[in-house]
């Protein structure tokens, strides 16, 4: 399908994005998880306009509803990859669909879930534990790994290292995404695990996980991937590269480097709140309906 401008995350910044865009009359289409945002889920107690505490969870599901509302179409759902086709950006979808837009608003946030599991910390920087598969998917040719997440990038990503591992397992108590997805993993031989992990095990690399299942896994390398791409990851994808910290830089009306991609949220750096997520969202908002009415005469 085609629009005018694409909004890559679901939390404050970019469900504001949307509601701004939406209403100047083009064809605003929004991905993403609104429970991957790390509003969800919290309260909110020093909000302009709210007294006392007001559920995280609530206020994005009004914010989408008034999205909605002004005509902006909602995919829930996680972006694979990105991609630039001439003055057009390809926005590929965990159902394998795809998004040409004009324009695109980066606002995932920066930050990589954790696991929270012993272990963790201790393997990770080079000695088993990794968030990022297609950074470090070299160092594991004919290597047994482990992508631990339920959703559309750990799937995905979990097929793609059949051809540099071994064996590929994928492990999540759940698992949040297509079936189609799925089903091309398990095609290219990744054995789907449904258990979580808790443990990560090892001298002075990783040796194996403990599941909640009692079940013991020797392997070389676990990947943590929870929730989806964040925008520094898809930002390269596109010739964006972020700074030295994962936030990627804007100017005051939240461009970046590559004309026709806007940022907003925590990846553009702190104070990370939602006053500035909104902020920053109504204004990339706005700017890329500028820019695409610009690109249209």
């Amino acid at each position: 399908m085609n629009a005018d401008v694409v909004i890559i995350g679901a939390g404050p910044a970019g469900i504001q994005a949307a509601i701004h865009a939406a209403r100047k009359k083009v064809q605003t289409v929004l991905v993403g998880k609104v429970r991957n945002s790390a509003m969800h889920g919290i309260e909110i107690e020093n909000y302009f306009g709210f007294n006392g505490v007001k559920s995280g969870t609530d206020i994005l599901e009004d914010g989408l509803e008034q999205a909605k509302s002004f005509g902006c179409q909602f995919f829930d759902m996680n972006v694979l990859s990105l991609s630039k086709d001439g003055d057009l950006f390809k926005v590929r979808l965990e159902d394998g669909s795809e998004i040409c837009a004009r324009s695109l608003v980066m606002a995932t946030g920066m930050t990589r879930t954790k696991l929270g599991v012993p272990g963790e910390r201790t393997f990770a920087n080079g000695k088993g534990v990794s968030y990022c598969a297609t950074c470090d998917c070299n160092f594991y040719k004919q290597k047994v790994v482990a992508l631990v997440g339920g959703q559309a990038e750990a799937v995905a990503d979990a097929e793609f290292m059949t051809r540099y591992a071994s064996k590929v397992y994928l492990i999540s108590p759940t698992f949040d995404t297509s079936p189609s997805l799925l089903e091309a993993a398990e095609k290219a031989g990744v054995v789907k695990i449904e258990a979580s992990v808790t443990e990560i095990v090892g001298e002075n690399k990783v040796k194996s996980v403990k599941l909640s299942d009692g079940r013991t896994i020797e392997l070389d390398g676990v990947f943590i991937e929870l929730g989806g791409k964040s925008s520094a990851d898809l930002a390269m994808e596109i010739d964006l590269f972020p700074e030295m910290d994962d936030t990627i830089k804007i100017d005051r009306n939240c461009r970046t480097s590559v004309e026709g991609v806007f940022a907003c949220g925590d990846i553009t750096g702190k104070p990370l709140q939602v006053a500035k997520a909104v902020g920053e969202g109504a204004v990339a908002g706005l700017s890329a309906v500028e820019f695409v009415k610009k690109v249209s005469e």
